[in-house]
């Protein structure tokens, strides 16, 4: 068996072993030089991330090119303005999140995130805290990281 039918396999057996993956016969796996491709559908976009962070899991993989679709179940479907509603009240709930300066607009199931904060754990706190609800179908981060440094520099030693 080749490298990358040996990855492949043991990429399927991750999938499987997931109970956050429900269907893993719905994602197709592709291995090629330490690269993987996930392909088909996923029910969420929790699924659809916890299939990739399976993948990268596994020894052998380098790379993951996460091209999952989420299509969601029925009972999983919100209107954009709820999800909206849930997104910000998770931010407001978060303390790592300045909920204040954080804000969320959402257009057919896609959220996108905006605002500006002063660490990047913050603006990765408001990208987990939408990835969990149901109804995302996907996230863009816009959320700008103000950077400080430099602002308060002192000259290298030895200069004019």
């Amino acid at each position: 068996m080749s490298n990358n039918a040996t990855v492949e396999h043991a990429v399927r057996d991750s999938l499987k072993q997931d109970p956050r993956i429900p269907d893993p016969s719905e994602v197709a796996v592709t291995a090629v030089d330490g690269t993987v491709i996930l392909r088909g559908t996923a029910g969420s976009f929790s699924q659809r991330r916890a299939a990739g962070s399976d993948a990268l899991g596994v020894e052998g993989v380098d790379d993951v090119d996460n091209q999952l679709e989420v299509r969601l179940l029925e009972r999983s479907r919100r209107t954009d303005a709820d999800i909206r509603g849930m997104a910000l009240q998770l931010l407001m709930w978060d303390s790592e999140v300045p909920g204040d300066l954080v804000d969320v607009h959402v257009r057919d199931g896609w959220a996108t995130l905006t605002g500006e904060v002063t660490h990047q754990f913050e603006s990765d706190a408001a990208y987990e805290d939408i990835a969990g609800l149901n109804g995302v179908l996907g996230i863009t981060n816009e959320i700008k990281v103000a950077t400080t440094l430099g602002l308060h520099a002192r000259p290298a030693s030895g200069a004019n």
